[in-house]
């Protein structure tokens, strides 16, 4: 579907059937140079089992208007216009690497409008290599090429993927490279209040971290699920593009905590 967010189109996904927003809702964030299409099984199993499902391409990215955010903080404002628009009062929030930085940024003050928050190859701070930033600005197919090599587990460099006939690395490659990825990695590499925020949220949370993700260590993720106070799942063998290289053991991690959550509210 469609909305219109800060005056300019956002595309939003919904999981293959027509958003209800009556139903339970949850939001997926794509991480830098994403779109949409980062969540394309997890999607569609929540909105077949009960929930509805926004999973929206970022301003500038893909098939939304507008310009990228420049600042973390700046998608802390767009998320909540995003959520008044749909008609959503609260949602379950699910981020992967920079969106998370959203999610976190938009819990700093709508904690209220939040049921959980899950983070996925991500950390409370994502420092940028300058040099990556610098290609970026030069070419996003360079620094695409670049990440790719980088973001992706062993398995995923071997050509085994989830989806016969499809090679997750080069799907991301070719979105990546047509995004704004010099303003997702500075935004990145900006933001440094996730560890405080992180630190204070009180609503049910959630870390899915990879053994042999490079671009957000598992050490860092790690410190990020401590500052939560939660343990976390971690999906062996697989790097930083968990829902596209692991997308089963992503989706069960999430059915499991967000499941959870909607009994025990179903039971109250």
């Amino acid at each position: 579907m469609e909305l219109t967010v800060q005056n300019a189109p956002v595309y939003v996904a919904t999981g293959g059937k027509d958003f209800d927003p009556a139903l339970p809702t949850v939001v997926f964030i794509h991480g830098s140079g994403g779109d949409h299409r980062t969540w394309a099984l997890q999607t569609r199993w929540f909105a077949y089992h009960g929930y509805s499902v926004l999973a929206p391409d970022l301003p500038g990215h893909s098939l939304s208007g507008g310009e990228a955010f420049t600042k973390i903080e700046q998608s802390a404002d767009w998320l909540g216009e995003f959520l008044e628009k749909a008609g959503v009062k609260a949602a379950h929030m699910v981020g992967h690497s920079q969106g998370f930085l959203s999610a976190l940024a938009f819990a700093k003050h709508h904690e209220d409008k939040l049921l959980s928050l899950t983070a996925i190859g991500t950390a409370a701070a994502i420092p940028v290599n300058q040099a990556l930033i610098d290609t970026a600005k030069d070419s996003s197919a360079k620094a695409a090429h670049m990440m790719c090599n980088w973001g992706f587990g062993p398995d995923a460099h071997l050509g085994r993927s989830s989806v016969p006939g499809m090679q997750p690395i080069a799907i991301s490659r070719s979105i990546m490279s047509r995004n704004p990825l010099a303003a997702d990695l500075q935004a990145c590499a900006d933001y440094t209040d996730g560890n405080a925020v992180a630190e204070a949220l009180t609503i049910p949370r959630h870390c899915i971290l990879a053994t042999h993700d490079k671009m957000t260590p598992l050490k860092a993720g790690l410190g990020l699920s401590k500052t939560m106070g939660i343990e976390p799942t971690i999906i062996s063998e697989r790097g930083h593009m968990l829902p596209l290289e692991a997308p089963k053991q992503t989706l069960m991690a999430l059915r499991d905590f967000i499941g959870s959550i909607t009994s025990q509210r179903d039971a109250a």
